[in-house]
């Protein structure tokens, strides 16, 4: 006879399905295991515990992130950081050049610095699960690569630690044109012990100047933070670099050139230290009226006419290879200096081309006492020292001055 199949026993089929059931819960549980960063002890419970079948599952964390590409996160916003499904307790961003300045406040961490283009960065933060439990999370990403020709360097005179006079500004010169101003100078700050008043002023989209009301008082130190780093400039370009500089100003050195009197007056923190007497510019040649500011000083310095377009078939043509205790006042050329050769006009002529020159000995005693930043208020002729000849910021007055601010 053909076997006849077994009936299954009763209950049989119900074993199947629980154990089938079981099964797959414990699939489903260790999917849940292996997804979380939960580092606290699993606490195991009874196939009847009621409070297993009585306490959902809770919702899992996740990040969200103020940019949707992390493969490309443009740079000239803060970068945010939140969470879903818990509270956002801690978090850290960091790249290898070290972690970003931020904070967690109303559940959303903000950076309080902008990122660096071409850079991989790591989020960590820590939260609490709607169950009371800490998790962290991890995810990465990378800002926006930015080529040199998409970012401006800014150089900034004086340099770090210099000791310089009570006439020299702050001097910011951009490699590539700032076309929101406005924005770049609310990141560019001027601070200075004792405290003195003053502001920015244009000269053009690459260059910017901070001056106080007046000179410099002796002794001030001053810090300069240029906070432009990843700052849009405009025209898809972008701060390269923050800068941070301190220097010191020293002694108030201010000499007083008449060049009708053909006499410089030199001045030591409002002492007359020295009278020299002088000859200025002649005719067609003048020396600039107006105040200058020591630009450079040379020991020793090679002086051409060539420089200023004269050709050498011209008589007034001239070239000096060892001009002595030279100290630059203007862009164009005009000088302080040491001249021997017109000891017979100094004091009663005016016979240079457009240079102040003294005797060896009046030279080198300003000279020594001379650096960058010093002041030299020259009167007595009609043609006028133009503002970007040089540091010529001293010859607008205040309120012109601060007109020249883009915040003003």
């Amino acid at each position: 006879m053909p076997a006849r199949a077994l009936a299954p026993l009763p209950g049989t089929h119900l074993l199947r399905r629980r154990t089938s059931a079981a099964a797959a819960l414990l699939v489903l549980t260790g999917t849940l295991v292996a997804c979380s960063t939960d580092d606290s002890a699993t606490h195991e419970e009874g196939p009847g515990d009621p409070a297993t079948s009585a306490t959902p599952a809770p919702e899992p964390v996740r990040l969200t992130t103020s940019f949707a590409d992390p493969t490309a996160v443009p740079i000239d916003a803060p970068v945010t950081v939140g969470t879903s499904g818990g509270t956002l307790d801690d978090v850290r961003v960091a790249s290898a050049a070290g972690v970003v300045d931020g904070s967690v406040a109303g559940g959303r961490w903000t950076a309080s610095t902008l990122l660096e283009p071409g850079t991989d960065y790591t989020i960590t933060a820590s939260a609490t699960r709607s169950d009371g439990r800490s998790v962290e999370r991890t995810r990465t990403f990378s800002t926006v690569d930015l080529s040199l020709d998409e970012q401006t360097f800014a150089a900034v005179a004086p340099l770090d630690g210099e000791t310089v006079g009570v006439g020299m500004p702050v001097v910011v010169t951009f490699d590539l044109p700032v076309s929101d101003r406005a924005l770049f100078e609310e990141h560019m700050q001027v601070s200075s012990t004792p405290s003195q008043r003053g502001s920015w002023y244009w000269l053009s989209d690459r260059e910017a100047h901070w001056r106080p009301t007046s000179y410099w008082k002796p002794g001030t130190e001053v810090s300069v933070d240029l906070d432009i780093n990843s700052l849009p400039a405009g025209n898809g370009i972008y701060g390269q670099e923050a800068r941070s500089i301190d220097f010191t100003i020293g002694d108030a050195v201010v000499s007083k050139v008449d060049v009708r009197t053909h006499t410089m007056r030199t001045f030591i923190n409002g002492e007359l230290a020295r009278t020299m007497p002088i000859s200025a510019g002649k005719a067609g040649w003048e020396t600039r009226s107006g105040t200058k500011v020591i630009i450079e000083t040379f020991r020793r310095k090679r002086m051409s006419a060539a420089t200023l377009g004269v050709d050498e078939s011209d008589p007034e043509f001239y070239d000096l290879s060892n001009v002595q205790y030279a100290l630059r006042v203007t862009y164009s050329g005009e000088f302080l200096h040491a001249a021997p050769w017109s000891a017979g006009s100094q004091g009663s002529a005016n016979v240079s081309h457009g240079c102040v020159g003294m005797s060896l000995a009046d030279a080198a005693w300003l000279y020594e006492r001379t650096r960058r930043g010093d002041v030299v208020e020259v009167v007595g002729s009609e043609r006028r020292m133009t503002l970007e000849n040089g540091y010529g910021d001293w010859n607008l007055s205040p309120a012109d001055w601060k007109s020249g601010s883009a915040l003003s």
